[in-house]
């Protein structure tokens, strides 16, 4: 070998020897291989050190693989170096030859040998797994096992952490054993963070795509970490998503939750919508493909579904809010272990009688929330649980019902309420908005609020319909859907579909009312002819979604960015007007609270805002069927004036019907949140605050319409009031006059308006008490009890008056007279006999028309004819105790009268008290009050009431209307043209008929024309005032009309030229009378009707109305003459004359006319001076001087020979005032500029004042009629002025 590898002897013949050896001699073989190892390590050694070492390696290497078919492989890998094995080619690379080795040395000499594969040692690991997968419901324990364990391990050489593994992986097959295996791992192994490893490693293995994490994984993790065995901290480094992926994912909800509700509220084209239809298909489909597997709510669910509340709630606190419990699953188990916490409770208290309930297994591990014994132990982690539930508590219904149950129990136990609010505002509101139509968790949920006051109920509605939808992208997406249902829904609402449409509103109404109602009355304030189907849809709705609707109008109401006036700023706004329609009409259909909506008028009062009694207006108006208007017919007023039923059955423009119940609910809620008489107090004050508080900047009419509103408001509430309370809860609430006007500062005919029923009440109660106490008397009898039982109850109110005015007022009316003027009404003074009459006939003609109706069923037929027979017998008899009432009453005003007015001042001064504290201020008050007033005054005529002067009464009355009619409001005119048109009526029955006057009036003390100082008003016919000369001072009164009715058209103010239009149009049927005044006014109105057309539209259409009316009166008017004598024929002057027991018969109705031209009364020395003067002017001189008079506005005497002698003059007055020469008209103007003063005063007292008065500039003639001394005087003085001048 030697000698070949020097180079010395051939390869072939040296491989050829070494295979004869190695055939012969084997036992060379060993030592062969020896001198080969010796040759090659040698030469690898010196392998560098010269090109002659290098030959000799080539031969060594060339001999080798000559000899490699004798030599095995095996034997030179083990004896040659690596780099000569990789020469040979019996290795690839020398160096990871080299690295292989050193690992195969270290691990044969420094490495303990443990065996961590099933196949290295699959004896011991099987033995290993039959062990733990063996049956343990035998005495088999944790500890044998463990021992058993540690055998094999040490038998087999088992890697103990490999063994760890497979104890998790039978753990993971057998999960119910949990009593087993979780001691034997705790036992196994002291290393909490090791254990976290080997299961962070199991998590891991299933993080890979497509892989999903078993339920049993969780469910081990969960029970470790539930024993305190292994560290969340620890464990949870392992989880994935990440936090931070899992907030992104949350935002990402959030936005696409946002982007859709943003795309369901834009208008999109039907194309578009198609297209993001399909996207959105798509984008389900990914979603419901590629779902995400979230290993750390999956442990949250296992950790729930074992009861630990601890550890769960931490991993709920790394995430955000709701978003564990947005996942079904989670939500369901969170439910469970609600449910099994509560349940003890719950089956004491909150279960129905008669159920039986579900009985629900407690979780026997330590560490689970205890079950609630009592409402304390919610507080502890139930409350704290639903705050992580949140809106999701919607998975499960049960749970739901089991809550509000308890919340009812709660309430009647102790009412402690901050925490049931807390979860009702959280939980259980946002969870019946992802209940789909859940119309019997709605109704659960009522169960419990209704317990709640209505300002926490509102105040939860508030949060749910403007908060609570924006913090939950389910919400969001949910309330985007509502909105997009309602516009669907009111887009096809209409009359005729209002069945299947209100099933629709139903049905959305029980899971998200707040958003739904929001919608629809946003459409109603646009469109109010929504009003009526969306009312009549409401009737599918649950009791809570009708509490809503009421927040939800009140919200409305009250939302400071709608403006209460239209953009003229005239008149009120539509979109308020629509909202008051439709809570009328609401509130009266269906049986809804009503305290938050009144409370909410009355908070609006207290501020100064009385724009929302329109609000209480409508609800009065639908809810108690009283209607308050100035439009009423003179049929309607009659039956007003009535009894109840009279006043249902007639009185109203609706037929009334079956509002018995909701006036009950109306009188109840304010009963019970005594509202009453605080609505009325704070209405009767904004009333006269009205102009200041809310007048300011604005229109005058708008000012004057509010304080319509607030008045009428007020005059309907305290109607419902009188009618609807008992006399015990009236006198209860409604304080003395006294404490009313003086303490409450409430106005005088408001404080009577609200005190008269009660002073009713309190007359017919004791009039009952003292029949009873003496039964069997007679009627005068009756009539005495009655009289006393008045003294009684007025005798306090006659005290308490004497507060209200000054003492002096008391000189002139006595407070009865004040107390008995403003507590009785048109009930108390007579009965409309013809308006039940006519109601009665109504009722027979509806019987009549039933009878010979034959389509009409039998059963209906006989319902309505015992209705109307029912009715025509409650008229009736209505009538009758009506009739009986007022016979009273005037048997009282009979004895009462002589008492009313003193003597201790003038007439005058008495009228004019009367005028002012008692027959103006109510006059305005109503239209009943406007007729009470007017037949108040004849009544007290008719009594032949001392000191009462009838005709200086009627004089002040019609004498100078300007600033009363200036000072009215639209409604105020309209009763204060009623209360003119009834007292025109009176003094129109006396004008027609000598007959009547003298039946009515002729003896009279009313219509005295001489006082005597004694203040006794004799029944001397001399004093009393003749037919003729009432005839005079009627044509004076009309004549004042016409003036005033004028100048209030001529001044171009809109107030004063729509009031005396509005006044003009209510006293039409009296007035005019007379021919040239009724043209005077048709001019004028023209002359409006063409300045206002393009102007104000409102006052052209008044006086349109008004033109068109005068017109179809003309044919009743009559010529001057006609209307009264302007010279008084021979016999009728000798029968006044003989009247008055003097030969002076000629002058004294000219006398008396003087007398009435401005005033009808005079003082007693003024009148003997008259007397005396008539006696000596008897001469013809008079006669002749009167005739040569022509200044217009003489005596009637002279008008009717002027218009003899110039009949052309006899034109309207603007056409006398056109022809009066310049020059007189400015003396006239002088004249009337000394005169201002003195026609103030009263013409009786000095008649030379009267005869100093001229024509005005450009006004009306002056109808009075003068003495003939007097005008004969006055005439002389003109002329000769007039030739000087």
């Amino acid at each position: 070998c030697l000698s070949a590898v020097q180079g010395r002897m051939k390869l072939d013949l040296t491989a050829n020897v070494l295979s004869e050896v190695m055939v012969r001699c084997m036992d060379m073989l060993g030592n062969l291989y020896c001198l080969f190892d010796f040759i090659s390590s040698y030469y690898s050694d010196i392998e560098t050190s010269s090109l002659e070492d290098k030959n000799k390696r080539e031969h060594f290497i060339q001999l080798v693989g000559a000899c490699l078919l004798i030599i095995p492989d095996s034997i030179l890998k083990e004896r040659l170096d690596p780099d000569t094995l990789e020469s040979l080619g019996l290795i690839k690379q020398a160096h990871q030859f080299n690295q292989k080795i050193v690992k195969i040395k270290t691990k044969l000499f420094y490495k303990q040998q443990k065996f961590n594969l099933l196949r290295e040692e699959n004896e011991g690991y099987a033995k290993l797994i039959t062990e733990l997968g063996q049956d343990l419901s035998g005495n088999i324990t944790s500890h044998h096992v463990l021992q058993n364990i540690q055998s094999l391990i040490g038998c087999f050489n088992l890697d103990p952490n490999r063994v760890l593994d497979v104890i998790l992986e039978v753990y993971e097959c057998r999960c119910e054993h949990d009593d087993f295996f979780l001691p034997l791992i705790q036992s196994y192994m002291c290393e909490p963070l090791t254990l976290c490893h080997i299961l962070g490693f199991k998590f891991q293995f299933y993080q890979e795509p497509n892989e999903e994490t078993p339920p049993a994984l969780y469910h081990i993790a969960a029970a470790l970490l539930h024993q305190s065995i292994i560290e969340l901290e620890d464990l949870y480094a392992h989880l994935l998503p990440v936090d931070s992926a899992i907030i992104e994912e949350h935002k990402k909800d959030i936005a696409e939750a946002k982007q859709i509700a943003r795309k369901l509220t834009m208008v999109v084209v039907p194309s578009d919508k198609s297209e993001d239809k399909e996207r959105e298909k798509e984008k389900e489909e990914e979603r419901s493909e590629k779902s995400p597997d979230n290993q750390k709510l999956g442990l949250l669910e296992a950790l729930l579904r074992i009861g630990d509340w601890k550890h769960a709630q931490s991993v709920m606190d790394q995430m955000p809010a709701f978003y564990a419990a947005s996942h079904k699953s989670i939500a369901l188990a969170l439910c469970q272990l609600i449910h099994l916490t509560i349940h003890p409770l719950y089956m004491r208290v909150g279960i129905p009688k008669g159920a039986k309930g579900h009985n629900f297994e407690p979780l026997k591990s330590p560490g689970v929330p205890g079950p609630a014994e009592c409402f304390e132990d919610l507080r502890k982690d139930v409350f704290r649980m639903l705050g992580y539930l949140g809106p999701h508590m919607a998975h499960d219904p049960v749970l739901f019902a089991k809550l509000t149950r308890l919340g009812k129990a709660f309430m009647r136990e102790e009412p402690l309420l901050s925490c049931f609010l807390s979860m009702a505002d959280q939980v259980l509101l946002p969870s019946l908005s992802l209940m789909e139509s859940n119309a019997c968790m709605s109704e659960e949920l009522w169960g419990l609020f209704k317990l709640f006051p209505y300002q926490y109920r509102y105040r939860l509605y508030g949060q749910w319909k403007n908060e609570t939808y924006n913090g939950h992208p389910l919400l969001v997406k949910v309330k985007a859907q509502t909105v997009d249902r309602s516009k669907y829904i009111m887009k096809r609402l209409t009359k005729e579909n209002v069945k299947p449409s209100g099933r629709q509103i139903g049905k959305l109404s029980h899971s998200n009312p707040t958003i739904l109602f929001d919608y629809m009355l946003s459409q109603i304030q646009w469109y109010d002819n929504l009003i009526t189907p969306v009312v009549d849809s409401l009737k599918y709705l649950t009791s809570l979604s009708y509490d809503v609707f009421t927040y939800c109008i009140i919200e409305a109401l009250a939302n400071p960015e709608k403006e209460r006036m239209k953009h003229d700023d005239t008149t009120i706004s539509s979109w308020l007007q629509s909202l008051a329609s439709l809570c009328g009409a609401v509130f009266r259909k269906y049986p809804i609270e009503l305290a938050g909506l009144l409370q909410y008028v009355t908070n609006q009062l207290k501020a100064g805002k009385s724009f929302d009694l329109l609000i209480l207006k409508e609800v009065v108006q639908k809810m108690a069927g009283i209607e308050i208007t100035d439009e009423m017919t003179s049929e309607q007023l009659e039956a007003m004036t009535g009894g109840e039923q009279l006043k249902a059955e007639g009185g109203y423009f609706g037929q009334i019907r079956n509002t018995k119940k909701s006036s009950q609910r109306l009188k109840d809620v304010l009963l019970e949140h005594e509202l009453a008489l605080p609505l009325c107090l704070l209405m009767a004050q904004q009333r006269n605050g009205v102009i200041f508080s809310e007048g300011g900047e604005k229109h005058l009419k708008l000012v004057g319409k509010l304080y319509d509103q607030c008045h009428d408001t007020l005059v309907q509430f305290g109607g419902f009031l009188a009618s609807n309370l008992s006399t015990e809860d009236y006198i209860k609430r409604v304080p003395s006059i006294d404490v009313l006007c003086n303490q409450y500062h409430t106005p005088h005919d408001a404080a009577f308006y609200l005190s008269r029923p009660m002073y009713a009440h309190q007359i017919l109660s004791k009039y009952d008490e003292l029949k009873k106490a003496e039964k069997g008397s007679r009627q005068q009898p009756k009539v005495q009890k009655y009289v006393a039982a008045c003294d009684m109850v007025m005798a306090p109110v006659h005290e308490a008056v004497l507060s209200l005015h000054p003492p002096r007022v008391w000189d002139d009316i006595r407070p009865q007279f004040y107390a008995t003027f403003w507590s009785l009404t048109m009930y108390d003074l007579a009965v409309p006999h013809g308006a039940y009459e006519r109601e009665v006939n109504k009722l027979k003609a509806q019987i009549k028309a039933m009878e010979e109706n034959q389509e009409m069923p039998l059963n209906k037929k006989k319902k309505e004819k015992e209705r109307c027979t029912a009715l025509q017998e409650k008229l009736l008899e209505e009538e009758r105790k009506q009739q009986e009432h007022v016979q009273r009453v005037h048997h009282r005003l009979k004895l009462e009268k002589d008492n009313w007015l003193l003597a201790k001042s003038t007439k005058n001064e008495t009228i004019t008290k009367f005028l002012q504290l008692c027959l103006f201020p109510r006059c305005i008050f109503s239209a009943s009050d406007a007729v009470y007033c007017a037949r108040f005054v004849e009544l007290v005529h008719q009594q032949k009431t001392p000191n009462f002067c009838t005709l200086l009464c009627y004089d002040r009355v019609f004498s100078d209307i300007i600033y009363t009619v200036a000072s009215c409001t639209e409604n105020e005119s309209r009763r204060y043209g009623r209360f003119l048109c009834c007292m025109l009526e009176t003094v129109t029955r006396w004008h027609s008929d000598r007959a009547i006057y003298e039946k009515e009036c002729g003896n009279y003390p009313g219509f005295l024309t001489i006082f005597r100082a004694s203040g006794f008003d004799g029944g001397n016919k001399a004093d009393q005032l003749d037919y003729e000369n009432f005839r005079h001072v009627v044509h004076k009164w009309h004549y004042k009309l016409t003036k005033a009715s004028v100048h209030c058209l001529e001044t171009g103010e809109y107030t004063h030229i729509r009031n005396i239009l509005i006044v003009l149009t209510k006293i039409l049927p009296y007035y005019p009378k007379v021919l040239n005044l009724g043209q005077a006014l048709e001019c004028r109105v023209h002359k409006i009707c063409q300045e206002e057309k393009e102007k104000r539209p409102d006052l052209y259409a008044l006086a349109m109305g008004y033109s068109g009316q005068l017109k179809g009166r003309k044919q009743h008017m009559v010529p001057e003459n006609e209307f009264h004598h302007k010279e008084f024929p021979v016999p009728s002057a000798t029968s006044a004359g003989q009247q008055n027991g003097s030969n002076s018969a000629p002058t004294k109705p000219t006398t008396n006319a003087s007398k009435n031209d401005d005033s009808t009364a005079e003082e007693p020395g003024d009148i003997k001076a008259n007397k005396e003067r008539e006696d000596k002017d008897k001469s013809g001189k008079e006669k002749k001087e009167k005739k040569e008079r022509a200044t217009p506005g003489s005596t009637p005497e002279a008008k009717a020979e002027s218009r003899k002698e110039r009949p052309k003059e006899e034109k309207t007055p603007r056409e006398g005032k056109e022809k009066m020469p310049k020059a007189e008209r400015e003396r006239s103007k002088l004249e009337e500029k000394g005169r201002s003063g003195a026609e103030q005063k009263e013409v009786s007292k000095e008649p030379t004042h009267e005869n100093k008065r001229s024509t005005t500039p450009g006004s009306l003639k002056t109808p009075g009629q003068r003495s003939g001394s007097d005008e004969s005087e006055r005439g002389t003085r003109q002329k000769k002025k007039q030739h000087k001048r």
